[in-house]
């Protein structure tokens, strides 16, 4: 017995020299001490855990994630290089049990890897999702769910203060414009009066699409999958198969509705603008079958539901939470809107425009609270340099883009919501310090979408009631996870404005 613990005091021994030699060998950036088998994990004890390191260690930090190595940049020079002369090489997403299970075998255009599948995929993402002629269609559908946010607010306070879930209104306002813009029905029509029980039977519709492509401790320390680690594949398994029934009832029922319309011949229905996504990929699925399957399809309604509706609806959780913070703001971009649009209309999507400070408001919200503040992590294909540093194929790259839009040397009074930043420039700041869709040709596809939701409730919201907190102070903590949410859901007090009482009551 002796003898065997000397043996692996030998094999210990051995294993570090061979590692620390092949370190060496490789000139890898600087990293903290790892231990075995879960190499940096234990550092992680907090969502700003990646942000001490790299100020400890400096902006490009190589770390061991159990068996994965990651490669965290936190400076505007490291992620233009890994996104230009890289790009290629960080165009691919590491796979993950949530990719393995949720993505429709990585069809899903966010998780599909870089080459002809993915160009295919975004190329029909371009034309059909996110084209001037499909934003114009988004725009519509998505006045019409804030009038109807509008009107719910009313009904809530009838023309009194009365305290309101806005975590809640945000999340059916996004949801009912993406199944609108899916399927051509809302999720929970206007008609129908949110009670408790609706708001349980909301949240368990939201459930089934939360984001959940992170990745998770089984995809760090593969042995913790193979013994089935806290049920973690087996509810993922779950997810999907809950996932998978939903859409393709949507679809189902819509291939139906389309067959039952008799009278239209398959060359009317191809040449016809068409209600929702679904029947137009089902009308291009009669052009490229083999391709344009419902397996395709479904993949993109999945990233319509996760990627188009959370983040959209944190971030104006975000947007209401930083103006009730700052009252002095709130006004400022409230004598914008009455200025430019009046007391006489509600405001509209050709307004945006003419409202440079709202959008200072909403830049500055997704530098201080960006949906995604590691971005979604890339893949690398091959071995490559990153400021001086050999980076190996098969490294995980997270782009830490909350360090970097909090960092001191690149923003004055970083972490103050100041929105008169964006105003020299009325717009995105140039260079890669502010990044909040991502950059490089994997950059977030549905940006303008987002903004266009964003920015048209945000308006309406700001023109037609008085906000006031619910509590001395808004809490302003988040909770850990791929997109940023506020760790307690957002209420206010909501006043409708006197001058803007007969507007409303005519929406």
């Amino acid at each position: 017995m002796e003898s065997l613990y000397h043996l692996l005091a030998l094999l210990f021994f051995l294993f570090f020299v061979v590692k620390t030699l092949f370190r060496h060998r490789q000139n890898l950036p600087p990293s903290p001490f790892a231990l075995p088998i879960i190499g940096h994990l234990h550092l992680l004890r907090h969502p700003q855990s990646l942000q001490t390191l790299s100020s400890q260690y400096g902006p490009i930090l190589f770390l061991k994630f159990g068996f994965r190595p990651v490669l965290v940049v936190s400076s505007p020079s490291a992620v233009e290089e890994c996104f230009t002369e890289n790009d290629i090489i960080f165009a691919n997403r590491p796979q993950s049990m949530a990719g393995d299970h949720l993505t429709y075998n990585y069809t899903a255009l966010v998780w599909a890897p870089y080459g002809h599948l993915w160009r295919s995929l975004r190329r029909i993402s371009a034309i059909e999702l996110f084209a001037s002629k499909s934003l114009q269609k988004s725009s519509t559908i998505c006045g019409e769910e804030v009038c109807s946010l509008l009107r719910r607010l009313l009904q809530v306070n009838n023309g009194v203060t009365a305290k309101v879930d806005l975590q809640f209104l945000f999340s059916l306002l996004t949801f009912n414009v993406m199944m609108r813009l899916a399927a051509g029905k809302p999720c929970i029509d206007e008609e129908v009066a949110v009670t408790e029980v609706e708001k349980q039977s909301f949240q368990q519709f939201k459930e089934i699409f939360s984001p959940g492509l992170g990745m998770n401790i089984c995809d760090f320390i593969p042995i913790l999958r193979l013994v089935g680690y806290k049920g973690l594949e087996k509810r993922t398994k779950k997810l999907q198969r809950t996932r998978d029934t939903y859409l393709q009832h949507l679809i189902d029922e819509t291939r139906l509705r389309r067959r039952s319309s008799s009278f239209k011949t398959a060359k009317q229905w191809k040449r016809e603008e068409k209600s929702s996504v679904i029947e137009t990929f089902l009308s291009l699925q009669d052009l490229e079958p083999e391709f344009l399957t419902d397996t395709v399809i479904k993949s993109f309604l999945v990233m319509m539901f996760v990627a188009g509706t959370e983040t959209s609806s944190v971030t104006l959780e975000w947007a209401m939470a930083l103006l009730l913070n700052h009252p002095k703001a709130m006004k400022k971009l409230k004598a914008e809107i009455d200025e430019h649009v009046g007391h006489g209309r509600l405001l509209k999507e050709s307004d945006i425009a003419k409202l440079p400070y709202l959008r200072c408001v909403i830049n500055e919200t997704l530098r201080l609270y960006p949906p995604a503040p590691r971005l979604l992590p890339h893949f690398s294909s091959g071995a490559c340099t990153v400021g001086g540093f050999d980076i190996p194929r098969g490294t995980t790259l997270m782009v830490n883009a909350w360090a970097i839009h909090r960092d001191p040397k690149l923003w004055e009074e970083a972490d103050e919501f100041r929105p008169e930043r964006f105003e020299a420039g009325l717009g995105e700041p140039e260079g890669f310090k502010y990044i909040p869709f991502g950059t490089g040709r994997r950059v977030c596809p549905g940006a303008k979408m987002g903004l266009q939701i964003v920015s048209l409730t945000l308006g309406a919201l700001v023109q037609c009631f008085e906000w006031d907190k619910d509590g001395p102070v808004v809490d302003m903590s988040h909770s850990p996870g791929l997109t940023l949410s506020k760790a307690r859901p957002l209420e206010a007090l909501c006043t409708p404005r006197r001058d803007l009482i007969t507007t409303l009551r005519g929406i």
